[in-house]
């Protein structure tokens, strides 16, 4: 069928023509935004699971919806070498200017003031205006370089002027493991503060399964934040992450070839959405059959092998690698350090740094303690199908 039709979009973060199975967490995220524009703001949301389960593409439904009502919204991504105080605050620039108008509230003008007093916290060469005279408004002092001080000030300041706009501030943060710990204790204790004082502001955060962990460890409060473990797609619904695309092009899944690619992909979003893609461009069509969905499993493998896997197997060093195939032994459901060393010839104590390094590429995560899992779905059988040089 014509590849410029197809419907289906591998790629991180990218959304689904159909975004199934996912209900339970918009709803929940639609709620806290009608909450809040009633001054009943709740806790932040918490978006945690593997990698390619979806967590940035709901993170982005998110902000899609809160800017559907025209809140002030920053998402940002942390482990890009960047400070959260640079994120956040490149983030908000373009929600500020687009609501920055000759005839804006007091507090919006003081927000701007802040705004502008952040940005020269982490930034002595940049210059931003608004298009705006603030001289004489007041605001700012969001520039001491203490990053608790600083980030409540702005936040409050800026939902200040979002309930004076009648609308909301939200605060949405991708690959929330990769904060250091002063940024995510500042975060944790920033909302809590939001939370008691009732400010008009919410906040979202996303990453891999040990974030609920790190969380609590970085303030113990943070255990009433609202968790939600993102997984595979229910079986009640995945079969629609493939036909409805489809149906929007005029074309058909018979029910064997669905469920050829449903039992390929382990309903994983990310693997529906390689696995579709393949699909449709070998079959004829209009009507997809089981043919083609096992040619396109085979060839969405292949993709996957070379793009999805590779490029996170390249990342390690030989001796990480080594690391990795003594977990795969155990397929995707954890090792044991211990039983990772005895079969690497070697004490646990000594594996650590590579254990260390593991989890700070993403790689791997500790679910619990004395146990790493793997953080993408398949990699071990991956590795298995790797010569070992």
């Amino acid at each position: 069928m014509d590849p410029i039709r197809n419907p289906y979009s591998p790629g991180a973060g990218r959304k689904p023509a159909a975004l199934v199975g996912r209900d339970d967490a918009l709803w929940a995220w639609s709620t806290s935004l009608a909450r809040a524009e009633r001054d009943r703001t709740d806790q932040p949301v918490v978006l945690y699971g593997l990698r390619g389960v979806g967590k940035t593409v709901l993170l982005s439904e998110f902000r899609r919806n809160a800017a559907k009502k025209a809140w002030i919204v920053a998402q940002v991504e942390a482990g890009s070498g960047k400070s959260l105080r640079e994120l956040v605050g490149e983030a908000l620039y373009e929600p500020l200017a687009d609501l920055a108008h000759a005839g804006a509230g007091r507090r919006l003008l003081k927000a701007l003031k802040t705004a502008l007093s952040f940005k020269a916290s982490y930034d002595t060469t940049g210059v931003w205006t608004f298009g705006l005279d603030l001289a004489g408004t007041t605001g700012g002092g969001a520039d001491t370089g203490i990053l608790d001080t600083d980030l409540r000030k702005l936040i409050h300041d800026l939902a200040q002027a979002a309930e004076e706009e009648g609308v909301g501030l939200a605060i949405l943060v991708d690959e929330a493991q990769d904060l250091t710990v002063e940024e995510l204790t500042t975060l944790c204790v920033i909302a809590h503060a939001a939370a008691q004082d009732s400010w008009r502001v919410l906040f979202a955060f996303a990453g891999l399964p040990s974030l609920p962990r790190i969380l609590a460890e970085a303030k113990s409060y943070a255990e009433r934040f609202q968790y939600a473990k993102i997984e595979q797609i229910g079986v009640d619904v995945v079969a629609e992450a493939l036909t409805i695309p489809s149906a929007q092009e005029d074309a058909t899944w018979d029910d064997d070839a669905v469920d050829v690619v449903v039992h390929a992909s382990g309903r994983y979003p990310y693997f529906l959405q390689q696995f579709g893609q393949a699909t449709w461009n070998v079959a004829a069509g209009p009507v997809i059959v089981k043919h083609d969905a096992e040619l396109g499993v085979v060839q969405g493998n292949h993709q996957l092998d070379n793009g999805f896997f590779r490029v996170r197997w390249d990342r390690a060093t030989p001796s990480e690698q080594q690391y990795l195939r003594a977990m795969a032994a155990d397929g995707d459901e954890g090792s044991s350090s211990g039983v990772v060393a005895t079969r690497l010839g070697r004490k646990p104590k000594s594996l650590g740094p590579t254990r260390a390094a593991l989890i700070a590429k993403g790689l791997v995560y500790a679910p619990e303690h004395g146990v790493v899992a793997f953080t993408v779905p398949g990699m071990a059988a991956f590795i298995e199908r790797q010569i070992v040089p």
